[in-house]
Parts: C-alpha cells; sequence; structure tokens
C-alpha cells in the first residue's frame, strides 16, 4: 500500500513511465533511470530540483495547486490522474473520509434493476465488489469462483484469461479502475485487504499496481467468453450512485441486431427463472489457495 508517502510514490511511478521523447526530450545517451530523471520533470514543471526531490521523499507533501497543475503538465497526466495528484496534495484534515459502514444498495435503484429483464446491470462497491445485481446482470458473471468480486475475477480466477478474450486490457483498466474508485483514501480497510492479497496471489497485479495508472470506470466495449453462449461484445456505461458515494450502477448492451444481441437474449431465456433482483453468493475459495 501506498500510505507513508502517497504523493510522492505516485510521482516516482508516473516518472518511471514517462518516456523522453514524449515531452519533446532527447533519447540518446546512457540512461541510468526509467523514464524522465527527476531534474528533467522538474525544469518541465518550472520548479527547483531540489523542490522536486523533496516531494519524492515525502518531505514536502502539499504543492500549491499551480504546481500540482505544472507536475500534471509535465508527466502528461491524464484528466483522472491530474485530479487524483491534486487530491492526494491536499492536506488530510481536508479530506472527509466517510465513516466505515457496510454498503448497501437503494431499494428503489434494486427495483429500477429489476424492470430491466433483458439488460444486464450490476452495482458495484468502492472495491468493485458486486453489492447487487438483476437477474441478466448475474448471468453474465455466473459461474466463477469470485463472480461476487470483479478484481478477484479479473486476477484470481483460473479460468479469467478465457473468460476475458482482452484480458490484458481488462487486467490494467481494472486496477486502473479501483485506484480511481479508492481515491486517496488509502487507510480504508477494505482496500488494504483487496491490495493485501492481490499482491500477495498475483505477479500481475503487483506490477500493475505499482504504475499508479488512474483511471475512471466510464464507458467501454468489453468482449466475454460466456460458457453458457459463447462470446458477447458489451458495451457498458458505469453511472454514479449519488445517493451512494462510492457506488456504480453499470448496465451493460449489445449492438442492435448484433449475434451478441442475440447471445444477449438467448442467455436471458436460460436463467429467465427467477426473474428477481438477486443478491450475489458467497465467493467460493480458490482451489489454488
Amino acid at each position: 500500500m501506498d500510505r507513508e508517502n502517497p504523493l510522492g510514490q505516485f510521482l516516482r511511478a508516473r516518472r518511471e513511465l514517462v518516456q523522453p521523447e514524449s515531452v519533446g526530450l532527447p533519447a540518446a545517451g546512457h540512461r541510468r533511470v526509467a523514464g524522465l530523471r527527476r531534474e528533467e520533470v522538474a525544469a518541465l514543471a518550472g520548479v527547483s530540483t531540489d523542490y522536486y526531490v523533496r516531494l519524492e521523499q515525502g518531505r514536502e507533501r502539499h504543492p500549491s495547486v499551480q504546481v500540482v497543475d505544472a507536475l500534471a503538465r509535465a508527466l502528461a497526466l491524464e484528466p483522472d490522474a491530474t485530479a487524483h495528484v491534486h487530491e492526494l496534495a491536499r492536506p488530510a484534515s481536508g479530506r472527509r473520509r466517510p465513516a466505515a459502514r457496510r454498503e448497501r444498495v437503494s431499494p428503489n435503484l434494486l427495483r429500477m434493476m429489476e424492470a430491466w429483464p433483458h439488460t444486464p446491470a450490476v452495482v458495484l462497491g468502492r472495491c468493485l465488489t458486486v453489492l447487487a445485481h438483476n437477474a441478466l446482470g448475474k448471468a453474465l458473471f455466473d459461474g466463477h469462483a469470485y463472480s461476487g468480486d470483479l478484481v478477484r475475477l479479473v486476477f484470481l480466477d483460473r479460468d479469467a484469461r478465457h473468460f476475458y478474450p482482452d484480458w490484458d486490457r481488462v487486467a490494467a483498466n481494472t486496477v486502473a479502475g479501483l485506484r480511481a474508485a479508492a481515491g486517496a483514501d488509502y487507510d480504508d480497510p477494505r482496500l488494504a485487504e483487496v491490495v493485501g492479497e492481490l499482491s500477495i496471489k498475483s505477479e500481475a497485479f503487483r506490477r500493475l499496481w505499482a504504475r499508479h495508472d488512474i483511471r475512471q470506470k466510464t464507458h467501454e466495449s468489453k468482449r466475454f467468453r460466456h460458457p453458457l453462449v459463447g462470446e458477447l461484445t458489451l458495451h457498458y456505461e458505469s453511472l454514479t450512485v449519488n445517493s451512494a458515494p462510492g457506488q456504480q450502477l453499470v448496465v451493460y448492451q449489445a449492438g442492435q441486431g448484433s449475434p451478441s444481441e442475440e447471445a444477449l437474449s438467448l442467455l436471458g431465456s436460460l436463467t429467465a427463472d427467477p426473474a428477481r433482483l438477486q443478491r450475489p453468493r458467497e465467493n467460493a475459495p480458490d482451489p489454488e489457495g
């Protein structure tokens, strides 16, 4: 986890991913570090090297908004990552951490999802656990050891690479989405549990977590290889649940008239009983421990 010096660790990770030529610097010659040197980031951001070093080392933790914006430009950060680094730079006393409590889904939201029998829908919590789903949403992810936890499904389920034909992209987006959902609250015990377990059990997760990619789950096309109906290409939209900060409603649709629409309709007919909304079952243990 990144509790001790989150801003410094973020800056260093992102600096090491930037190729010099992508920001107009020569790449020729021997470079002892991956990505940019500290002095190069400092020059691009218009701050002294000493000041930037203090930021990475955690001796300076709260740069001004102007400095953060300059660093974001120097590191070519995307909007989600820029918003994240601003959050990391804020004093801890200025952050509002919600009281720890069980995540519950609004009955009104459950009823709305239940009224979509032909549209898979799931509600995700802050750590991308499935808090609720409608019948077709359950059917889409059913049959895995970790059907109720999308992060563990990607990295710990032994059939994940078969279920997700584009596994590398899904894995990268899942970790970036987990960081975005967690925000700057690295003290969240649920997040610590997820990151701790996956860092031990999955080398791929460790590598992707160390990149500090930040990307909100918004909309995307995703391919699935479902055990009952074969390959599906579904488009999803992720919507913030304003009545429950940290929750996301994710709705999937197939292209009109596409083979995936026919497959989704078949999946619905195969799993139409029961049609009421169901809670996810407890995750089965990983056979590999």
